[in-house]
Parts: structure tokens; C-alpha cells; sequence
């Protein structure tokens, strides 16, 4: 089995924006409308969002290889990038992606990782992240790998108000 990372780069955008369609479409759509779901997909992964948000020298994205085939994504905020005011000591883990098929085979847990060392190197003394509260396959993996809920924020699908649990891991 091997699985490595690459960093995105602003090269990699179209690359980023099929697999945040494919990846997001295969984890939600059987939840939501497809007219929320549209909508979303079109305000969060087009082409100028996605390079606003690789530009941001406070986010950073990478993507997992298996095998060398692209199964997954990872993108990570600090500073005045979080979603939510956390702090200069805390790192978010906005997106954490695995298409279907490369899901169970350790690739989140390995991006998840890569988090983590990023956080520990930048002396963060919190990791964090949103779960929408549907998705108990994610929130067992989190809880598996130290997180607890710590609060929970809105998010909107389209016109849907939907709610996210914060999930918290303290470092420090």
C-alpha cells in the first residue's frame, strides 16, 4: 500500500475543483436536494473560489495519493482563514476528502496526520475542525483519533440551515 501527499498549487486548481465535485456529490447528495446541493457546489468549488483560497497564504490544500492515483484532499486554515474566530494557536481542518472507492484504506488518517504535523511545527495548541452532525462515519473517525465536541455552528447547503459539531483536539 502506498500513499503519499503533494501540496496543491494554484496549477493543481482544476484537479482541486473535480475532486471537491466528485468528492463532495458522493458524501452528500443523498442527504440533501439536488437544486442545495447545485447551488452549493457552484459557490463553493469554482474555478475563482478555489484560487482565492489557494492564493491565501493561510490556507494550504494537499492532495492524498494511493497507489499514485489522486484519492483525496485536505485543506487546512490557520490565522484569520478559519472558518470560525478561533485564535492564532488553533489550526482548522476545513476539508478533509476521500472519494468512495480509496475509503477504509488509511488515506484520512494520513492527511489527518499531515495536519497535525503541520499544527505541532507551527507550536498551535489546538486542532479543529466542522462535522456535519449526519455524518457519523467522519464523526467516528474523529472521535477515533482524539477529538471531542467542543460546540457546534451553523452551516448552510444551498438555502438549508444545517448544523455542524465543532470537534476539538488539544496538542499543547
Amino acid at each position: 500500500m502506498d500513499i503519499n501527499i503533494k501540496q496543491c498549487t494554484l496549477e493543481d486548481v482544476r484537479t482541486l475543483q473535480e475532486m471537491s465535485y466528485e468528492t463532495f456529490n458522493e458524501t452528500f447528495k443523498d442527504q440533501n436536494s439536488l437544486e442545495n446541493m447545485n447551488t452549493y457546489l457552484e459557490r463553493a468549488f469554482n474555478v475563482k473560489q478555489l484560487e482565492k483560497e489557494l492564493s491565501n497564504v493561510s490556507s494550504q490544500f494537499f492532495f492524498g495519493y494511493f497507489n499514485n492515483e489522486a484519492a483525496g484532499y485536505l485543506k487546512i486554515n490557520t490565522n484569520n482563514a478559519q472558518s470560525e474566530e478561533m485564535g492564532d494557536e488553533s489550526l482548522e481542518i476545513e476539508r478533509i476528502y476521500i472519494k468512495k472507492k480509496f475509503q477504509k484504506h488509511g488515506i484520512g488518517k494520513y492527511l489527518l496526520n499531515k495536519a497535525l504535523e503541520i499544527a505541532i511545527e507551527g507550536n498551535k495548541k489546538k486542532i479543529w475542525l466542522g462535522v456535519w452532525e449526519k455524518n457519523e462515519n467522519a464523526i467516528a473517525f474523529y472521535k477515533k483519533m482524539g477529538f471531542i465536541q467542543t460546540g457546534a455552528h451553523s452551516f448552510y447547503m444551498g438555502n438549508e440551515e444545517q448544523m455542524d459539531f465543532i470537534m476539538t483536539k488539544t496538542l499543547i
